[in-house]
């Protein structure tokens, strides 16, 4: 089975618990602006964290690495991770291209293992506060992918339509986008699905989206998109498999997982919408 080792975000919230106060304000602050601010110097990231260039060398420590450097190698290979093409990906030099193993089961076995990674490392507290976001009627929801996931942005919309008022997919071109974001305020949440390689105008509608005081949910790969700077909440998924193409397969799967906490979560109010549409299927 392809196995990958968690990302180094990964790595940090499934330990921040176990941290110190001053090792959980270094970790949060990464994760804030992740990854560039683990590409600082020592002092300067301790400036932005608000501690001790002693507590960021003692946080690395504790997250694995035996000094800043390896620390700093391990973001610098993750970056590059994140801008690889599809036509940097060789196929045929897979390791899982075995004669013993045929390659559309070393395919599923990544997609299974995708699927199980990323609710192992799945943080429970922003699963749960973007259910609450998103069945709450009083919130108008906005969602959009890029160039291969708005289909999962489009999938997510469709569902929580029938759950829920006031969802909307963002249509057209990126100029209409931006107008629909004048509307935007406090109450509004905008679902983004955004995985290497990021896309720069969907980054732009999130800084937008932002200012406007809307409250930001990403759902990423493990390197996490460039939005998670300005995401109220991330959510991030496994998506590399034995393939040039990344897998969508996990951000189905934590769709799905959205709509179907969102559907339990008020199925008095679920089941009297689904049984409105079913009548007005009848008509």
């Amino acid at each position: 089975m392809m196995m990958m080792a968690p990302s180094l975000a990964e790595r940090i919230r499934d330990e921040l618990d176990s941290l110190t106060a001053s090792e959980r304000k270094a970790g949060r602050a990464l994760l804030a602006n992740y990854p560039l601010l683990g590409l600082e110097t020592v002092a300067g990231f301790a400036a932005c964290a608000g501690v001790s260039s002693p507590s960021i060398l003692r946080f690395i420590n504790r997250i694995g690495f035996a000094n800043y450097a390896e620390f700093q190698r391990r973001l610098r290979d993750e970056l590059e991770a994140q801008i690889q093409a599809p036509l940097t990906r060789d196929p045929t030099r897979l390791p899982t291209r075995q004669a013993n193993h045929p390659p559309h089961h070393a395919f599923a076995d990544a997609v299974t293992a995708n699927i199980r990674n990323t609710f192992q490392h799945l943080p429970q507290s922003e699963f749960d506060a973007v259910v609450r976001l998103l069945a709450d009627a009083k919130r108008p929801v906005h969602a959009l992918g890029g160039r291969f996931t708005d289909a999962i942005a489009r999938y997510l919309t469709a569902h929580l339509r029938i759950l829920r008022p006031d969802v909307h997919h963002l249509e057209g071109q990126t100029h209409n986008w931006q107008d629909q974001v004048l509307d935007m305020g406090r109450k509004d949440v905008l679902v983004l699905v955004d995985i290497r390689r990021y896309q720069e105008n969907l980054l732009r509608l999130a800084q937008a989206a932002a200012k406007q005081h809307a409250s930001i949910v990403l759902m990423t790969d493990q390197w996490l998109s460039p939005i998670a700077v300005v995401a109220a909440h991330v959510l991030p998924v496994r998506i590399s498999v034995p393939s040039a193409w990344d897998s969508s397969s996990a951000l189905l799967a934590m769709a799905e997982a959205l709509i179907a906490e969102v559907t339990a979560g008020d199925w008095d109010r679920s089941q009297k919408r689904m049984a409105a549409l079913e009548d007005l299927r009848g008509q």
